[in-house]
């Protein structure tokens, strides 16, 4: 009997044990940890979230402008470098066509200066050309200075037109008087009255000639 009466008492104390220390729900436990948080505390914990965020996203859009500004700073002085060098190429195409220019006016300008002096000596040349013609120039002094003076004009281009049997050219003869030849052909200089001359490619002086109409039938 007395077991019996323990047992009950055993079973009740077991029972009321439990009662005092239940099994806390999650969801009580959650609210027993932020029972002790103050709403300052949660708006400052959110408000250092929120900061460390916009300095994050400030330190991205940093990044993005110095990396938007490298480029561009690279791209304009590379498109400097591209219009100096264009500039470059310009004004010394420019200079050496200037060169050439003033070259070629200083060649023509002599050549038209050389020209006017050896035009201002065809009468004194006229008379060497005789007294050569005549057999006046084969020994003597004067010999030798028509000598150096023919060759000194010569060597400024001045050449002598006064081919007998050439194909007459009214580019370079003038044509006197026409006759019978008979050992030269029709249309052929068949005798030089007074000598041309030209220097290089132009004619200072055609020659006056003779032509022949051939040989008298």
């Amino acid at each position: 009997m007395a077991d019996e009466n323990r047992n009950p008492e055993s079973h009740s104390g077991d029972e009321g044990s439990g009662a005092q220390d239940p099994i806390k729900d999650p969801l009580r436990q959650a609210e027993e940890v932020f029972e002790g948080v103050t709403d300052e505390e949660v708006e400052g914990t959110v408000e250092d979230a929120d900061v460390v965020d916009a300095e994050a996203a400030d330190a991205e859009t940093a990044e993005v402008i110095d990396g938007d500004a490298v480029v561009a700073e690279e791209r304009s002085t590379s498109d400097l470098e591209a219009e100096l060098q264009a500039d470059l190429q310009r004004v010394q195409a420019e200079y050496v066509n200037y060169r050439r220019r003033v070259e070629r006016d200083r060649s023509v300008e002599r050549e038209r200066t050389v020209g006017q002096v050896l035009t201002a000596l065809l009468p004194v040349l006229d008379d060497v050309y005789a007294a050569r013609q005549a057999g006046d120039l084969t020994d003597g002094p004067f010999a030798a200075i028509a000598n150096k003076l023919e060759k000194l004009l010569g060597e400024q281009g001045l050449e002598v037109i006064d081919e007998v049997g050439a194909a007459f050219d009214p580019s370079v003869h003038e044509a006197i008087i026409q006759q019978p030849h008979p050992e030269i052909a029709a249309d052929h200089v068949a005798a030089v009255l007074r000598a041309g001359y030209r220097q290089n490619d132009r004619v200072l002086r055609a020659a006056q000639v003779m032509v022949s109409t051939g040989p008298a039938e």
